[in-house]
């Protein structure tokens, strides 16, 4: 006799409900106590826990580097209905770079802004030397205050020049009085390995 499976978004065993939502209220208190950066356990433990509960590695690992990076999982922004540009022009140097930005664009649900890198480069006639400098260029973080998102959504760039795009939301004030941009680079896109750059642009207008 064959046993015919229900598919699997169909199926739940009622039974689990206290459990799960035990799991969910753990989930909780894990981000609060490690403040939203709990790293993930080292390899000796995962690999005890595994064999003491009858799991495998690979479930753990997975598990645990899912919850490192919980905030690729938060619902993206789409910036809608442009209202206006913000000239800011502010610019900073460091390390015989320069760090700029010359707009804010402002829509009705987010502010959309571009942190441009500037630096002497040499002429590369290489096409692959250039795309492997481009993935050399670490990825820079945003943070205004707990008010506002800052999500970093791709840069582009070569030859001395590259550019950051980042969409806050909700949208920032027309009026900047008072608030500054903070970023921090990481040698990746994780948000893990600080490189030890940082810099803040005070956007109050001169």
């Amino acid at each position: 006799m064959k046993i015919q499976r229900q598919e699997q978004n169909d199926y739940y065993d009622q039974q689990l409900l206290i459990i799960d939502e035990q799991l969910c209220a753990l989930l909780k208190q894990r981000k609060d106590i490690s403040n939203n950066n709990p790293g993930q356990p080292p390899n000796e433990s995962i690999s005890k826990w595994a064999e003491k509960y009858g799991m495998y590695e690979d479930l753990l690992n997975s598990l645990f580097g899912l919850l490192r990076n919980e905030e690729i999982f938060r619902p993206q922004v789409e910036p809608n209905n442009f209202r206006r540009h913000l000239p800011v022009m502010k610019a900073i140097e460091k390390a015989e770079r320069l760090y700029s930005i010359t707009f804010i664009r402002q829509y009705d649900n987010a502010s959309v802004l571009y942190l441009t890198i500037d630096w002497d480069a040499p002429n590369i006639s290489d096409p692959l030397e250039e795309i492997r400098r481009s993935r050399s260029e670490g990825a820079f973080h945003l943070y205004i205050n707990d008010n506002f998102d800052c999500r970093p959504t791709g840069k582009k760039g070569s030859g001395g020049h590259f550019t950051q795009k980042f969409v806050v939301s909700p949208a920032l004030p027309d009026d900047l009085t008072g608030l500054s941009l903070f970023f921090t680079e990481y040698a990746d896109h994780f948000q893990k390995n600080p490189t030890g750059l940082e810099f803040a642009m005070n956007l109050e207008i001169e």
